[in-house]
């Protein structure tokens, strides 16, 4: 059977009307065009009362037939689908012993005949990545559907006469005429303290995201939102006893068979290697298992604190791929932060995305459409310094005045230069709150308060529309699930790190946003739905050994890696800020005083400050941070708000063309 995937870097949109109204077929064009970018060769539309459906694909393979939307045999459900799905060749045979019958050899079209079969449950049985849009004509329902973890992006919006758009991408939405962008003050309030905004909330007033996991569900005078999936650990005593060896084993094998899965393609597959260790056991086990002839791309820094070249080549070395890199400054990522956040469509604390984009770019010239990336490792398995600093700051919390305990805090961060003098200031900064260990939040509080200080860059008119901390850690409540205080402390932060950072922040803008941007896709093995829950149930000390992260990670893949990459300590990905904000940019152009007094939303005088420290002289981490989003949230504006065009015929709705409106 040929493997085959009919949806490589696509994009999903549509409307749905509860009256049964026709879908208004020049809107649903607009919105499909504005993912030109997702898939920029094809496009393809299915129109009924009360539904649209359009669809973005890149043409690659011959489809049979397969161009979306497809549907059911009598042509009662249909689906627009980004993603994958794969297992598909296994459903697929097991729907054919049912009685389906296929009319294409796509992944895609498994999607409708596990409908009829499941109903609602049908996500149950996918293992991949997706964003569906499924039109059931006999219900008259629409349901929109989002991986479990949020590797592919979902928006909705219900405009005034009750129509609801939605797409892949917030663009989409805004493309259909009937919505306009408008900064949501409550939704940057929460981006400055957590980082992200708690879903569905996204930086526009009426637009919301599809949580990951979730299931929306529209029928006539009636609207669902059921949680289909969810992170889940042992009660902390509850851990199941097996020899350390035995979930080596299981860590091993089931990595290999999601590499295995996540192959499946008819055109090329590479990797990025960072030189970290999840990319270097990622391209270790694609290599020696599965592609010889191997092509691997990786991205160096012209600044040496953020370069990671030498383990990079020691893998490329070790492997012998085929490699490719590009390498960065300063200036290029100030070049591209205008396509980042037109992109990511949302403000940010980092400039890290950006070569991201760069490196996506070069995969793209090189004639490679897909890559495998190591995301979720840090996650799933204990890896960032966040997870030592909560174990440390509980250690130190049974004996608050010890001397030594709060010294193995100077083992954490080393990437972060910080003047020894000032060491006894970084452990006054540990020592707030270090005795509220029953906090729900106390793994990530410190980080949280050390982000909220950044809002004195916001002005004060500004800063007077957010609703406050109380609000937002009420609605941060409400999304999160009960009873995480039965769980040890490390699944517990596990917890916050997976469900706010990595899939409301790690995977959109580091992820899908900057490889979609460049019609690449991105797959993430270790997200596989089967590695996280195994990951979940193994006991932290073999997550967390010590202060040794990853370790059965480590421990699992030491014989396929070089000592130096095996023993490695975590260096987490950043990219320099301060930096790469001067010159004649767009993003710096809209940082001077006028641009910032016309938008409104920043302190001037703050912000003037915080450029003058960031030329010449090396800002604080937070300095840097809270220029990053200012700078985003003035180019969020400035694209989406006030210069956002419809898009017509043939016009890929690139941000170069926002990029050169006068300011």
């Amino acid at each position: 059977m040929v493997h085959e995937f009919t949806k490589f870097m696509c994009g999903v949109a549509g409307l749905w009307h509860q009256d049964f109204q026709p879908a208004d077929g020049l809107a649903l064009r607009r919105m499909t065009r504005a993912l030109t970018h997702r898939g920029p060769d094809e496009e393809g539309y299915f129109q009924a009362p009360g539904i649209g459906l359009g669809h973005r694909r890149l043409s690659i393979i011959d489809l049979g037939g397969g161009q979306q939307p497809l549907c059911n045999e009598d042509g009662s459900v249909w689906v627009a689908f980004n993603g994958e799905i794969f297992n598909y060749i296994e459903l697929r045979a097991e729907l054919e012993k049912r009685g389906h019958v296929f009319k294409t050899r796509s992944d895609t079209e498994t999607i409708v005949h596990l409908y009829e079969e499941k109903g609602l449950d049908f996500v149950d049985e996918l293992n991949g990545q997706f964003a569906i849009a499924l039109w059931d004509a006999k219900r008259r329902r629409l349901v929109l559907a989002r991986d479990r973890v949020g590797i592919r992006p979902l928006f909705h919006a219900t405009l005034a006469d009750g129509t609801v758009l939605f797409g892949s991408e917030i663009k989409a939405l805004l493309a259909h005429g009937g919505l306009r962008a408008e900064i949501d003050p409550a939704a940057i309030e929460q981006i400055a303290t957590l980082w992200v905004p708690v879903p569905p909330r996204t930086p526009f007033k009426g637009v919301e995201e599809l949580a990951p996991g979730r299931l929306l569900v529209l029928e006539p005078g009636r609207r669902r939102l059921h949680q289909y999936w969810r992170h889940e650990f042992p009660d902390a005593g509850d851990y199941e006893d097996r020899p350390f060896e035995a979930w080596q084993a299981d860590v091993r094998e089931l990595l290999q068979d999601a590499v295995r899965l996540q192959l499946r393609s008819d055109v090329p597959v590479a990797t990025y290697l960072s030189g970290g260790l999840d990319s270097s056991i990622l391209t270790a086990l694609v290599k020696r298992h599965h592609i010889n002839d191997l092509t691997t791309f990786s991205v160096g820094f012209a600044d040496a604190r953020f370069d990671e070249r030498d383990y990079q080549r020691q893998m490329v070395t070790h492997l012998q791929t085929s490699h490719r890199e590009v390498e960065v400054d300063g200036a290029s990522i100030g070049e591209s932060f205008a396509d980042v956040v037109w992109f990511a469509e949302r403000p940010m604390m980092r400039t890290a995305p950006a070569p991201l984009m760069r490196l996506a770019r070069l995969v793209r010239e090189s004639g490679v459409k897909v890559v495998l990336t190591g995301e979720g490792a840090d996650e799933i398995f204990g890896g960032y310094n966040i997870f030592r600093e909560d174990k440390v700051r509980r250690f130190w919390a049974r004996h608050p005045e010890s001397a030594w305990r709060p010294a193995l805090l100077s083992r954490l961060y080393g990437y972060i230069e910080r003047d020894p003098k000032a060491e006894a200031f970084w452990r006054l900064f540990f020592r707030q709150d270090l005795e509220n260990t029953a906090d729900p939040y106390y793994s990530h509080r410190r980080r949280w308060s050390n982000g909220a200080q950044m809002k004195r860059v916001f002005s004060p008119d500004f800063r007077a529309q957010m609703p406050g901390e109380e609000a937002m850690f009420a609605e941060l409540d409400a999304y999160l699930d009960p009873g995480r205080e039965r769980w040890h402390p490390l699944a517990r932060a596990q917890y916050l790190e997976m469900t706010l950072f990595m899939s409301c922040y790690l995977l959109n803008s580091q992820g899908d946003r900057m490889m979609m941007g460049q019609s690449i896709e991105g797959r993430v093995p270790f997200l596989d739905h089967r590695l996280v829950e195994l990951a979940a149930r193994i006991p932290p000390r073999h997550k967390l050994r010590g202060l040794e992260e990853k370790f059965i990670l480590k421990r699992a893949f030491a014989d396929i890696l070089p000592p130096a990459i095996a023993s490695r300590p975590k260096q987490p990905y950043r990219a320099p800020i301060g930096a790469s904000l001067a010159g004649g940019s767009l993003t710096s152009r809209l940082l001077e005083r006028e641009a910032l007094q016309r938008s409104g939303f920043a302190h001037v005088p703050a912000v003037e400050k915080l450029l003058s420290k960031a030329n010449p002289a090396a800002p604080s981490e937070r300095d840097e941070m809270a220029l990053a989003t200012v700078a985003s949230l003035q180019l969020l504006n400035h694209l989406f708000v006030d210069n956002f065009k419809l898009p017509t015929q043939g016009e890929t709705h690139h941000v170069q063309e926002r990029a050169t409106v006068a300011l």
